[in-house]
């Protein structure tokens, strides 16, 4: 349970004031149709009643408020809470009876008693005419108490189900990129161990370009989503120890919208994608590759296209690319990400294949530092 709250006083005078206006001239009416002369019918003498009938209670709501939360109905011990209750509603019948009365000595002579009626018979009557109603104020005000502790209490409940749900989303994440990273440096040592003993030189250049890759990654480690611009600095990196393994057979061709730089992307969204590209399109290919990016907004949504013009691929190799560790991970971690918000779809209907991205538009700030990246 959370802590008592009562509801603030003037929350609740402002609430009885329309009921105060109401009674007093319903009283007033009724006064009027009495056998006597209206003259003796006094506004200012019902007002003064009818404030005190209202507002009273609403003095006591919070007092009532504090009972309910301290003596719940729906604990282990409610028998113990409902005699109890019962006991307070009587003694708040009570006290509304006695400034009643108090009220009605204030204002009328002997409180409007026939002086043939005895005291202990008036104040009885008085009391028992209203005891209904006070019962009835009590038993709805406590109600009233519980319906919104109950509310305020589910409330909470749904903040902390989606605190616990972006936790373990987040969690989820850095499983993902925990899986994906060594997958892309082990595939990297591997093609640099090739060209240990054949082209030390080119191996050399990998080794420099993996160290600044590795130093980008760590610097942002721990940011699940940066913008284009630094996913298409680290992506340049990468594509420099490909061009470096590859030589003259690979080409890559940057075709990015400069309103789309600022656009909030997954980290390591693109390598994946593009590393499948390489691998199952241009590495098999006779001749030269073109890996081509290309990105564009169209009003609140970012797509982002990697092509090839390689060998394209055939049912069993799509079927491995599509359950591959690189491409599982991209839509695990869009789903995570952007649920059904997102789209990823491959298409070979030319040469090569293309692969395409869709997610919702968001500007963020990128990391401060000078930008590697800048549109041609």
């Amino acid at each position: 349970m959370q802590p008592a709250w009562t509801p603030p006083l003037r929350w609740v005078f402002v609430a009885a004031t329309p009921f105060v206006l109401f009674s007093t001239l319903q009283a007033y009416r009724l006064d009027s149709l009495v056998i006597r002369p209206p003259a003796e019918t006094s506004l200012l003498r019902l007002a003064i009643l009818n404030a005190v009938y209202w507002y009273v209670p609403a003095l006591l709501t919070p007092a009532i408020f504090r009972l309910g939360a301290r003596f719940r109905l729906d604990g282990a011990r409610w028998l113990r809470a409902l005699a109890l209750h019962a006991l307070f509603a009587c003694g708040f019948s009570v006290l509304h009876c006695a400034c009643m009365l108090g009220t009605r000595l204030l204002l009328i002579e002997n409180a409007g008693k026939y002086p043939t009626v005895p005291w202990t018979m008036f104040v009885q009557r008085r009391f028992l005419e209203n005891l209904d109603w006070t019962l009835m104020v009590y038993s709805s005000v406590l109600g009233l108490s519980y319906a919104l502790a109950y509310y305020r209490e589910s409330q909470a409940r749904a903040v902390k189900e989606a605190q616990l749900e972006t936790r373990l989303v987040e969690a989820r994440l850095r499983t993902l990129e925990a899986e994906l990273q060594p997958h892309f440096l082990f595939n990297t040592l591997h093609a640099i161990s090739s060209l240990v003993h054949t082209n030390p030189d080119s191996a050399d250049r990998m080794i420099s370009r993996l160290s600044d890759l590795l130093r980008i990654t760590f610097d942002r480690a721990g940011s699940a989503r940066i913008s284009l611009q630094e996913e298409l600095e680290f992506l340049q990196k990468y594509l420099e120890i490909e061009q470096t393994r590859f030589q003259d057979r690979l080409s890559v061709h940057f075709d990015v919208d400069a309103e789309t730089l600022d656009a909030e992307v997954p980290r390591l969204i693109l390598q994946p994608i593009v590393e499948n590209a390489i691998k199952h399109g241009v590495s098999p290919k006779q001749g030269p590759g073109l890996v081509t990016i290309v990105s564009r907004r169209h009003d609140e949504r970012l797509w982002i296209e990697v092509s090839d013009n390689g060998v394209g691929l055939s049912a069993g190799a799509r079927t491995r690319l599509r359950n591959g560790i690189g491409l599982a991970n991209t839509r695990d971690r869009l789903e995570c990400m952007y649920g059904t918000a997102h789209q990823i779809e491959f298409s070979d209907d030319r040469a090569g294949l293309a692969v395409r991205l869709e997610i919702p538009f968001h500007a963020v700030v990128p990391l401060g530092g000078e930008a590697a990246f800048q549109v041609a």
